[in-house]
């Protein structure tokens, strides 16, 4: 029997034994992996390049971008490299930084999620107080109150995690270090005190749920009253995109974590996770963009500027 100390690495689980399929893995992670680059990296540009976007709405969503892409780099790239060489294993810092990682991005950006429903909430429900209420200082304060409280959660989880004893082997069932299924490991009653934290947790999220769903009933009713039809669109194609996201990354987080270990399977374990640690990261640059149209606006003025620079840059000097 092995605890904790004498491991020295763990194995992750491998998608498919069929060296073709897995090769098939790694082009489409590849694939969802640049087109998150891509999207998340043209948000962050275009809000710090245009002036037009400096406002808190904005502010939000480039922290919401850095965020999704420090969640997808953390387990993307390690996954893709498995697949390509043909390994499973990650060494036992290296699991533990993913499992500080992976709970700091998403836990910060569940939290910063409920601070730009908030934000939506004053925008629409109190303008005339907007400027007072979401200024720069009050912004920045709790964009860095998200952040902060996604670190002290990852702290406390992942020291918590691995002060366990493990006993039941090194293979993890999951294609990252997840914390349910580092508990699976353990020999030790004591587990059920990182259970018992996660619950916690999961109640602080369940708060943070019920205050989402009511700025958006606030938000709805406000909307609903509006008389012009294009305002209520504008309106609604600004918040539904938010609410989508959230129902998508709270349902599967929610599911991956809370689930009963009678139902845990790798069959199920895997596609939910990878819904709620690659498939949103990836979608999040699209909802917001498809939907905001200065948004849209701002991308494509970016990038004819670029292309033009580009096109006078290559051009013969007179």
């Amino acid at each position: 029997m092995s605890n904790s100390s004498s491991i020295t690495q763990f194995l992750l689980l491998a998608f498919t034994d069929t060296r073709e399929l897995q090769l098939l893995r790694f082009w489409l992670f590849l694939g969802i992996y640049l087109a998150s680059l891509l999207g998340n990296g043209l948000i962050i540009t275009t809000i710090a390049c245009d002036h037009h976007l400096h406002t808190p709405m904005y502010f939000f969503l480039l922290k919401l971008s850095v965020l999704d892409l420090g969640s997808i780099s953390t387990t993307v790239p390690k996954s893709m490299a498995d697949s390509f060489w043909d390994t499973r294993a990650i060494s036992y810092m290296g699991c533990v930084a993913q499992v500080f990682f992976v709970f700091f991005f998403f836990s910060a950006e569940y939290s910063l999620l409920t601070v730009m429903s908030y934000d939506r909430y004053v925008a629409i429900c109190k303008p005339l107080h907007y400027g007072t209420l979401l200024g720069t200082k009050a912004s920045v304060h709790m964009a860095a109150a998200a952040w902060g409280a996604g670190f002290l959660y990852a702290l406390l989880h992942t020291a918590n995690t691995f002060s366990l004893p493990l006993c039941q082997g090194n293979a993890v069932e999951q294609f990252f270090c997840e914390i349910p299924q580092i508990l699976k490991l353990s020999c030790s009653h004591s587990y059920f005190r990182e259970a018992g934290l996660l619950m916690v947790s999961a109640l602080v999220g369940f708060g943070c749920f019920v205050f989402i769903v009511v700025s958006y009933v606030q938000i709805f009713r406000a909307v609903l009253r509006i008389p012009s039809e294009q305002g209520k669109y504008k309106a609604f194609s600004t918040c539904l995109p938010h609410l989508a996201v959230v129902s998508l990354f709270l349902s599967t987080g929610a599911f991956a974590y809370l689930k009963h270990p009678a139902i845990s399977s790798p069959s199920l374990d895997l596609p939910v996770s990878v819904l709620y640690s690659v498939v949103t990261p990836a979608l999040n640059p699209l909802i917001y963009s498809l939907r905001n149209q200065q948004l849209k606006d701002a991308v494509w003025k970016l990038l004819t500027g670029c292309f033009s620079e580009a096109i006078n840059c290559s051009s013969p000097s007179a």
